[in-house]
């Protein structure tokens, strides 16, 4: 496996490790901070309506001005707006963060699909291509289990703190690429 994608992995693992975290407690956050079915749905809407749009745009607009910065720029914004959420008091102030990380999400994710399929060895596609799909896979099984040991032990507080700082050495080591692609 090559150097660019150990990097682009590892720096992965971290935002599954963090968005994991939050798991199936989004609709029990949602709840407590006053919403309803049709707004806990419409959150999530938000997040992939917007995810939807942006990643056609951003897909188009990386073909031009490179992959690595607008999935760093991505990775960031996740981890901002993963701190965002200790500011939802509402189901709008929730709208806005879950807006903001279908933005990031956008940013981040056609851009990482790029760089890894640039770096990846053809003759083993199908293993980095499952290992990318496993890793994801065992890494969120396990945070959405370590997600709601935080919750039930701390807070939703706590659990948004640690998922901001995971995202943001995720982001931190993700930013290696950047040199990589200089060189």
């Amino acid at each position: 496996m090559r150097r660019e994608e150990k990097i682009l992995l590892r720096g992965a693992s971290f935002w599954w490790l963090g968005e994991g975290l939050f798991g199936p407690l989004f609709a029990v956050f949602a709840g407590r901070i006053g919403g309803d079915i049709l707004e806990i749905t419409s959150a999530w809407a938000i997040y992939l309506l917007v995810t939807g749009v942006l990643e056609i745009v951003i897909g188009k607009i990386s073909d031009r001005i490179g992959h690595a910065p607008l999935m760093v720029a991505g990775y960031a914004l996740n981890a901002l707006f993963t701190f965002g959420y200790l500011f939802v008091h509402s189901p709008q102030d929730l709208f806005i963060v879950q807006a903001g990380l279908g933005a990031a999400l956008a940013l981040a994710d056609p851009t990482w699909d790029a760089l890894y399929a640039k770096y990846e060895d053809r003759k083993k596609a199908g293993f980095l291509w499952g290992l990318e799909h496993g890793t994801e896979q065992l890494i969120t099984g396990v945070a959405i289990l370590l997600g709601g040991l935080i919750v039930s032990r701390f807070s939703f507080e706590a659990l948004f703190i640690i998922m901001g700082i995971i995202q943001t050495v995720g982001t931190i080591y993700q930013a290696k690429i950047l040199y990589i692609n200089k060189s």
